[in-house]
């Protein structure tokens, strides 16, 4: 592991942005049809259930890309070392909140997959009552958000970590603008998410 490191933090670099990033815009934005109601979010279900091969395109962009970046993301966040008790610098508090949201989704998407995609394979209908009837518990509503927040932030932050990793993002001027950037990113999708799970609420 220690010896192919660089490699296998690029592809988790590069994972996390293609499938993962995408696919995390993709779901907020789905999920999103539920405020023009419960008809236009379950017409849109049921569209993607009729793509042919659904299960296997799932596993082979979602599912396995998102395990390996969950998986080597917990590695990398109990063996870095922030210096944010050194540097309360914006970037070295982004760098923990990076490894806490990371260790946080592992958990909260885990729980989502069991709360629809194995219920749906166990016989049930992943549909608007379905999400209405899991966000009934304010503990589980609240739950959502802060996964939904979690996430977004994650993507943000890690979108900025990409570029300057791969040399997009090369200068310190870039950098900062790029983080501006990344948050605005964040505001815009939190707001989707935010507003796609209180409308099942």
């Amino acid at each position: 592991m220690a010896k192919n490191e660089f490699y296998w933090r690029r592809l988790h670099s590069l994972l996390g942005v293609i499938p993962v990033g995408l696919f995390l815009i993709f779901h907020l934005l789905a999920n999103f049809t539920a405020t023009r109601g419960e008809e236009a979010y379950n017409n849109f279900v049921a569209g993607m259930d009729k793509i042919p091969l659904l299960i296997v395109i799932e596993w082979i962009v979602i599912y396995i890309p998102i395990l390996f970046h969950g998986l080597y993301g917990i590695y990398i966040a109990f063996t870095a070392t922030p210096n944010n008790k050194r540097f309360s610098t914006f970037r070295n508090w982004m760098f923990l909140l990076q490894r806490i949201t990371g260790v946080f989704l592992v958990i909260f998407i885990a729980w989502h997959i069991f709360q629809t995609r194995i219920q749906k394979a166990l016989g049930a209908e992943v549909n608007f009552n379905m999400m209405e009837e899991i966000v009934a518990n304010p503990w589980m509503l609240g739950f959502y958000i802060v996964g939904i927040l979690a996430a977004t932030l994650h993507l943000s932050n890690g979108l900025w970590a990409f570029c300057v990793s791969w040399g997009i993002t090369q200068s310190p001027h870039s950098q900062k603008v790029f983080s501006w950037l990344s948050m605005i990113f964040f505001v815009i999708i939190s707001i989707i998410g935010v507003s796609a799970i209180l409308a099942f609420a």
